[in-house]
């Protein structure tokens, strides 16, 4: 092996780990959509790696000799290899030096350290150099985004000395904003910050340029002018460190500024928290796995709560018309990972010498929009407020831990408290074998609710199914209805006199949404608000519990109080006592009799529903809640739980990567999906113009959405948009300008589809569309803000019209839809691939949210790299709707792209490409688990640590570890092959949970009762090694065997060896065709479920594929 093994020359730039987690400000998806498009270094390589980072081992090492060693050659090549390292004993001896006696400016990472290659980060006062080693961008750029930094000097020795690099016009040091424009003389370079210097019409006096301003940092690196790139021989001799070992030990550097890379090798550092399960034995298991993850995202939220604090604040004030004062002001340093909304507490306090010092706790009122940056706080407490005084106040973030604390709760309740839910549901949560149940009521003559349109008939089936089985799961795809469907299911489970039905989702806006459709079918609903959010006016206000209560004319002593108190701002102590008794007794009283009540998943915690049953629970949404916020409605007593939403859009929000990596991220609705439970997708759409929907419906629904819509519907007339193809309303609109880090480090943005988004958005509003009708869609926080200042400063037309126009992010949109929306793609570069635009759930959304037309800016020749894009740029190629040029002459692109490939993902075998529907046998591979047979296997070898990457939610072993026989892993029976006619009858097995219950774990834990155990029903003749289907266990009923059950192949589909594991199967049955009616039992329902009994006395079969695709 040659020493140019270690370095670029032979090693194409290595993404070992995106830096885009860092973007993003919150993992919504998990890491699963990672370049896949560069190559990984070698074993050898990156084990050569390894040993050079520890000094002492290089004394041993020469040209990576002694990997061969570890590699397991002869012994004689130990002799060998000491006799080279005698020989060579200089090189060896400066190797040494190297790493052990670097000057202090030496980069932090790698060790590089010539003068002209480093930079001195001025927050963290630690050196990097202008090298990328494995890594995408240089060492300093990495270090200044995970770090929030972005101040910089120069070395003295350096070219340019020891500069401190600042805007030239008004001394801003953000190197993320700053670029230069190349003066006249060429001697002369003049730094201007990106806005509002470089765009000064002053410049041009100065014979500067402002169209020739470029960043200093370009794709993700320092230009080499400013600071020389390391040499290949001084990279090849440096420390050579991966971006995971950069993002641990800039964690490191949090707590520890002076720890080294060798102290991620300490016990302790860094350990990973316990994967989430497919199923669990009982609740208690559940809980112990769900509170730690909770936890950390509670402790992960507090930190970045409290690191938030902002000093230097200017405050206008104002007064409410509840008299309450109101603070208004900007927060400088605004944090993307924060996302500031309204109802958060904020604390105010005043520490100037004009007044007294104070500090007032508020909710947040306002937040930055297209109209002002500012925020505002309404104060709890007018009592000594320093109104007079407008400077020197500092802004803490007052973090609460109420929804943890909630989550908690619910978890411990389901574990220890028999009626939280009911058995049926106890055990389908758990993943348990249970025989379906069918609720006997009396089905409606009309299925369509009053107030609300008339339903589909995917629609009729759903509401059908649904109220007739204890758990469902409704999938909602964009524009379906699901919302209105929802509202029809309330609307019939309450005219069944099953007692009260609590309606939740996860976020305020969907809960408003679907409020006021349960309202008009006219139920008494009542709308529960937190306390912090009952001065936030909604559509539907006047259901609010608190509003309800003030309109009550049945208790006049209450409202005289409540006039008292609205009057003077307080009460006596004695008047308070009596006010809080009485509203105490009219809100038990409206939520008693109720119809209905509606409130967020966390609301659902709230002590007023605390003594409340529901019987009937439906989650709204449910793909966007955390599991063990979905708990927290289901545990107040629940017997009928329906999860409505769609897993193939973006999913829970998870701040903490680690969480997100366990699987937090990973919503109930997505396991109960790969448990077998099958959710009916309604299948009408009547949002897009039925060319939008083309796509998205082949590409992410396996072609099953039909448009409800017709193309004439959808046609805005005497429009003077250049559609390339009049039947069509969508074209993408090729930009190849290059994207920029934005001013905050963290994201990204791209002036050239700034502009011709500009143009774009110009051209609706001149040909008579109103601003708010159109929506502009950006991944990047970098780019929707670049994007709102460029149209008000630059657009052609009136500012005011452009703040009408929304621009916000791919999350903001979910669930919401506009007439007309430009997708602004932002990434454009050599080295960084896509980021996280890879994500199918993230292109799904931003594709269904026109209805009328859509246009997509963007550089083709860089996102068709990624399969996904691919397919979408070809199929605009082949509509001829590619195009380039100028908005008043669009021209057909001649780019040409590579043949699509079929969309497959290796951890989703069975729901096409998309990141949800997978089946996950990551916990067959947790030691201790209740399917760790390893100890029995093959002589009981111990157990090894299987080659896993991180949890990418809902993960299943790949094509690339596939084979078991080298692991003493036991492998699922039929895994990989069809399965063989089995000459046995079925044996219960003890480790696989099959057994009767048995009683384990601390008194009072619920067992199983019998009419629900795991054994098989007597009478079935059919030996089945995988679960039992979920409806029908019938014995005359022959055991179907979908894609991705024990088979694992349709029985009709023989099994190729050249396929690449199970990656090639599409799975059309996932979706519930809603024609099936009464032929739904003999499908199987269960067809995804995966209870496999585990059995390690099959190995062979898995030993045998070892000579098969899966080495």
């Amino acid at each position: 092996m040659s020493v140019d093994a270690y370095g670029p020359s032979s090693q194409t730039l290595t993404f070992l780990d995106t830096d885009e987690p860092d973007l993003l400000g919150a993992d919504t998806q998990g890491s699963e959509f990672d370049f896949t498009d560069f190559t990984l270094p070698s074993q050898t390589q990156s084990q050569t790696q390894a040993s050079q980072l520890d000094p002492d081992q290089s004394q041993s090492q020469v040209n990576g000799l002694d990997i061969s060693l570890q590699n397991g050659l002869d012994k004689n090549f130990n002799a060998i290899n000491q006799g080279v390292g005698e020989l060579t004993f200089e090189e060896d001896e400066e190797d040494q030096f190297y790493m052990k006696d670097l000057p202090k400016h030496a980069c932090s990472y790698c060790g590089v350290h010539d003068p002209a290659s480093v930079v001195f980060c001025n927050t963290t006062k630690k050196w990097f150099c202008n090298g990328r080693g494995n890594t995408s961008g240089s060492h300093i750029i990495n270090h200044l985004v995970r770090a929030k930094a972005k101040e910089v000097t120069l070395h003295k020795d350096g070219p340019l000395g020891e500069t401190v690099l600042e805007c030239y016009n008004c001394g801003c040091r953000n190197v993320f904003l700053l670029g230069f424009i190349p003066a006249k003389a060429d001697s002369v370079v003049v730094l201007l910050c990106r806005q509002p210097c470089a765009t000064l019409s002053s410049l041009k006096d100065m014979n500067w340029d402002p169209s020739q301003w470029q960043p200093l940092i370009q794709d993700r690196q320092f230009l080499p002018w400013l600071v020389k790139v390391p040499a290949d021989h001084e990279q090849l001799r440096a420390r050579q460190i991966t971006a995971q070992q950069i993002n641990k030990l800039e964690e490191l550097w949090k707590d520890n500024p002076d720890a080294k890379l060798e102290d991620l090798e300490k016990p302790g550092v860094d350990e990973e928290p316990q994967q989430v399960l497919l199923r669990y034995e009982d609740a208690y298991q559940y809980q112990n796995i769900f509170g730690p993850l909770v936890k950390l995202e509670a402790d992960y939220d507090k930190k970045l709560k409290e690191s938030q604090t902002q000093d230097n604040i200017v405050v206008r004030w104002d007064v409410g018309l509840n008299k309450k004062r109101i603070a208004y002001f900007q927060l400088p340093k605004a944090n993307e990972e924060m996302k500031l909304m309204h109802g958060d507490e904020l604390r105010l306090r005043y520490l100037g010498e004009l007044h007294k010092p104070w500090s007032g706790v508020g909710h947040v009122i306002k937040i930055p929009d297209n109209y002002s940056d500012e925020v505002a706080i309404e104060l709890k407490s007018n009592a000594g407020v320093p109104a007079e005084c407008t400077h020197n106040f500092v802004v803490d973030f007052v973090w609460k831990s109420t929804s943890f604390d909630r989550m908690q709760a619910s978890l411990k309740t389901f574990a220890v408290d028999e009626t939280s839910v009911s058995a049926y549901i106890y055990h389908r949560l758990l993943g348990h074998e249970v025989e379906d149940v069918v609720i006997k009521c009396s089905l409606p003559k009309r299925f369509s609710a009053p107030g609300l349109p008339e339903l589909n008939h995917s629609q009729v089936y759903a509401v059908k199914t649904v109220l007739q089985r204890p758990l469902s799961l409704i999938q909602g795809p964009p524009g379906t209805g699901k919302t209105v469907t929802s509202a029809t299911i309330v609307h019939h489970l309450s005219k069944q006199l099953q007692g009260q039905v609590l309606v939740c989702a996860p976020s305020n806006i969907a809960v408003d949404q679907l409020t006021e459709k349960i309202h008009r079918t006219g139920l008494k609903v009542v709308r529960l608000c937190a306390k912090s959010r009952e001065a936030i006016d909604s559509p539907v206000s006047f259901l609010a519990l608190h509003n309800q209560i003030r309109n009550m004319d049945s208790v006049p002593e209450l409202q005289k109080l409540q006039q008292l108190k609205d009057e003077t701002g307080e009460l006596s102590s004695q008047d308070e006592k009596r006010y809080r008794a009485l509203k105490k007794q009219c809100e038990r009283e409206l939520l008693q009799h109720a119809d209905v009540i509606c409130c967020t998943c966390v609301g659902a915690g709230d002590p007023r529903l605390a003594k409340m049953q529901f019987r009937c629970v439906l989650i709204d949404e449910s793909t966007q809640a955390t599991e063990p916020e979905c708990m927290i409605p289901v545990i107040l007593g629940c017997r009928q739980l329906i999860l409505v939403g769609d897993h193939c859009q973006l999913g829970p929000v998870v701040m903490c990567k680690k969480a997100a990596r366990a699987g937090l991220s990973q919503s109930l609705f997505e396991r109960l999906v790969v448990l077998g439970i099958r959710p009916i997708r309604l299948q009408v759409q009547y949002r897009m113009h039925p060319a939008l929907s083309n796509f998205p419906s082949n590409i992410f629904y396996e072609g099953s959405l039909q448009n409800g819509v017709t193309a004439a519907e959808r046609v805005k007339k005497g429009l003077d948009i250049p559609w390339p193809q009049a039947e069509k309303p969508m074209f993408f609109y090729t930009t190849t300008g290059q994207e920029e880090i934005s001013s905050s480090g963290t994201s990204y943005l791209n002036r050239t589809e700034a502009a011709n988004t500009e143009k774009i958005a110009t051209r609706f509003l001149r040909s008579g569309i109103r601003p708010e009708q159109i929506g502009i869609i950006t991944p990047y926080e970098g780019q929707r803000s670049y994007l709102v200042q460029y149209m008000q400063y630059s657009g052609g037309l009136n500012k005011l019209l452009y703040q009408e126009i929304e621009v916000a992010s791919v999350d903001a949109f979910q669930g919401r839809e506009k007439d007309f929306i430009i997708l602004s793609c932002v990434r454009s570069n050599e080295h960084q691939g896509i980021g996280f635009l890879n994500d199918p759930r993230r292109l799904n959304v931003a594709l269904t949210r026109a209805r009328y037309g859509i246009i997509v800016v963007g550089n083709p020749k860089v996102l068709s790299k990624q399969p996904l894009w691919n397919h979408l740029l070809t199929h605009y190629k082949e509509q001829k709707c590619l195009v380039e040029g100028p908005l008043n002459n669009l021209k057909e692109s001649l780019i040409q792209f590579s043949k699509p490939r079929k969309l497959i993902n290796t951890t989703n075998p069975g729901g096409r490409f998309m990141s949800s529907t997978m089946f996950d046998a990551r916990e067959l591979m947790i030691p201790g688990s209740m399917y760790d047979r390893s100890s029995q296997v093959n002589g009981g070898v111990s157990y090894r640590e299987p080659l896993i990457r991180t949890h990418d939610q809902l993960g299943f072993i790949g094509p690339d570890r596939g084979f078991a026989s080298g692991l003493n892993l036991p492998v699922p029976v039929g895994m990989f092959m069809p399965p063989l006619q089995q000459p046995f009858p079925t044996q219960p097995m003890q480790q696989g949970n099959r057994g009767p219950p048995r009683s384990r774990g601390p008194p009072g834990r619920r067992q199983k009762p019998p009419r629900y155990s795991n054994t098989q029903p007597q009478g079935n003749p059919h030996v089945n090694y995988g679960s039992q289907s979920q409806a029908s266990q019938d014995a005359s009923q022959p055991f179907s065997q979908g894609p991705l059950t024990q088979g694992h192949m349709s029985m009709s589909q023989p099994f190729q060896m050249s396929q690449p594991g199970l990656t090639g199967l599409s799975q059309p049955e996932l979706s519930q065709d809603s024609y099936l009616g009464d032929d739904f039992k003999s499908q199987a329902d269960g067809m995804l479920s995966q209870d496999s009994t585990y059995q390690g006395d099959r190995l062979f079969y898995a030993s045998q594929l070892s000579q098969g695709p899966f080495n």
